[in-house]
């Protein structure tokens, strides 16, 4: 299968290239990342500025844009023949719950289904990244299982996996997202020169993180796998607010 591999930690980083060689066990990648780590970049394109793309000595490619952009960029102008799948990752930390809204490696993901491909997300829920390879072959396990169960068109899959050896994994929940609390105060500074400056803050607590939630998967030592649709209409919402909207005051 020819994948297009991608992420938001750059092009440089452990994740990135512990995935290429799982995956380059039976398949064909090709690495498209950025030059620098856009972690946040959510599904943001550069629009006002020309994209650069420069081989690097192991081959893979560097752009000087987001996440999104190197997915776009890969599928519409610079691959000759399209991927058949879109990976990004892996992620040097979770993507759990409202982490998705703001994530470039979801964004990468998104963007490749935009592109009409079929697409995974994967992050190693661990700031100290002991075990990339696990969830570089939890990765290789689910293509193997897609190529025989396609994704539905307008969806994603977001997998989380505990940074654990494999063979301590408990196995793989079908979950749902969870929900955090309101995210801690921005953090008030100055810098050299005694300007006021702003940084975030520590993302907010789990609030909904109960049985069927990907924090409850992974608290549980489970490797969370969460469909994710990328057409975001409340189609349940559809109804009544036709109804309302059309009602005569």
């Amino acid at each position: 299968m020819r994948i297009l591999l991608s992420n938001d930690d750059s092009v440089f980083a452990k994740g990135i290239a512990i995935l290429f060689e799982t995956l380059t066990s039976r398949h064909d990648v090709t690495v498209i990342a950025p030059d620098r780590n856009c972690s946040g970049a959510s599904n943001a394109l550069s629009l006002h500025s020309p994209l650069r793309i420069q081989q690097l000595d192991n081959g893979f490619y560097s752009v000087n844009g987001t996440p999104s952009d190197c997915v776009h960029l890969g599928v519409n102008c610079f691959l000759e023949e399209d991927p058949e799948l879109v990976v990004s990752g892996i992620n040097h930390g979770a993507n759990l719950g409202d982490d998705v809204i703001y994530s470039g490696t979801v964004a990468a993901a998104t963007e490749g289904r935009y592109m009409g491909l079929p697409a995974i997300a994967v992050s190693l829920t661990s700031h100290e990244g002991k075990h990339f390879d696990t969830a570089a072959r939890v990765v290789l396990d689910i293509i193997t299982k897609l190529e025989s169960h396609p994704l539905p068109a307008n969806q994603i899959l977001n997998v989380n996996v505990p940074d654990v050896p494999y063979d301590e994994l408990k196995g793989i929940k079908v979950t749902r997202q969870g929900r955090r609390h309101r995210a801690e105060a921005m953090v008030k500074a100055k810098d050299a020169f005694g300007r006021e400056i702003y940084w975030y803050g520590p993302a907010g607590a789990e609030q909904d993180a109960g049985d069927g939630t990907d924090f409850h998967a992974i608290a549980n030592g489970y490797c969370s796998v969460t469909p994710l649709s990328v057409d975001m209409t409340a189609h349940s919402s559809l109804g009544t607010m036709e109804e309302w909207l059309n009602k005569k005051i």
